[in-house]
Formats: structure tokens, sequence, C-alpha cells
């Protein structure tokens, strides 16, 4: 019975448990709400630039992203787009959920997370997988890939 499953052999070795919010040093939710909330910050109010400092500051300079459209942004063209969409949906919040590692390198942590835009009643939910790249002290965004959740 080679490759199949037979009861009278040893039981498998118990799978270690799965890391759902730290890797090693770093916060994994701290880490994706903070990068968040200054979006939202940005996007929904009326925010001094330094706001958009720090978004820049957190995105690598080889930064992409599929959006949920399924369009490839480069770095430039997404920044070029925040900077003109300053408090265009004011009062803006972006809830995140379900942070998890999936994979981890030396200086690359893969995770997944769920983000929802709430705008008064209007909710748009996302699903999030992302790959920061660390010199052992920061974090910045490399890539993102963003997929649509189906309403509740």
């Amino acid at each position: 019975m080679l490759g199949r499953f037979d009861p009278r052999r040893r039981q498998v070795e118990p799978v270690a448990p799965e890391r759902t919010n730290t890797a090693g040093d770093v916060d994994l939710v701290g880490t994706v709400s903070a990068f968040h909330y200054d979006l939202a910050e940005w996007l929904g109010s009326d925010a001094p630039p330094k706001v958009f400092d720090r978004i820049s500051a957190q995105l690598d300079e080889q930064f992409t992203s599929v959006v949920t459209t399924g369009q490839a942004v480069d770095r430039e063209t997404l920044l070029a787009g925040l900077w003109s969409a300053r408090n265009l949906q004011p009062g803006l919040e972006i809830e995140v959920s379900e942070v998890r590692e999936l994979a981890r390198g030396r200086n690359v942590l893969v995770v997944r997370f769920v983000a929802e835009n709430r705008l008064g009643e209007t909710r748009t939910g996302r699903t999030v997988t992302a790959v920061l790249i660390t010199d052992g002290r920061t974090y910045r965004w490399r890539t993102v890939h963003e997929t649509s959740t189906p309403e509740p």
C-alpha cells in the first residue's frame, strides 16, 4: 500500500502550528495595519504631506501591485495616483483582519490578509497577498496582489 493511508502504520508527526501574527521580531498585524491606516488617512482626510511621505517610504523601489481589476501598477504610477487622490473619500476607514504569514526567508516575508474599505454604509473587501522585503530593521512592500471578496 505504498503511497496510501494505512492505519496500521505509525501516525504522521504533528504539523507545527501556523504562524498568524508575528514573524520573528516583526508584528505583522501592526505592520500591515499601520500602512493601511496611513492609506485611509491620506485618501479620507486633508492629511498633511508627511502621511504621503510615510506611505512612499514603505514601498520598495521595485514595488508593483495587481489591483482588483487585474491591472498591474508600478510604484511611480501608484504614488502619482495616490498623490492626486488625497481626501477624495472623506471619512474612509480601512480595517485589516486575518493577517497570516505564508512564507519567510532571510530578508523576505509573504503575508495574506483581508482589507475592508468602509465609507459610510458602503463596505468593499479584498483579500491581499503581499511580499515584504527587510534589511533586518525596516520592512518595505515589494509587491501586492488584491482580489475582491464577495459581498457577505
